[in-house]
């Protein structure tokens, strides 16, 4: 592997990744161990990348022009 991969990079990608995958804060909670939901927005910071894909993918179907 060309770069080091830590046990809390693995666990910052995977919990990134389920959120990715809209899985709700609920269901991943118990898993990451944290104490409550608002612990986990850190996950929720998606790429300016996959929200400018995600925003263009849908913006033409905005009623309003």
């Amino acid at each position: 592997m060309p770069q080091s991969l830590s046990p809390h990079k693995l666990r910052h990608f995977l919990f990134t990744w389920l959120k990715k995958q809209g899985i709700d804060d609920a269901l991943i909670q118990p898993y990451s161990g944290h104490e409550t939901r608002q612990s986990l927005e850190i996950y929720s910071k998606l790429s300016l990348a996959d929200s400018q894909k995600a925003y263009e993918e849908i913006i033409d179907k905005f009623p309003v022009r």
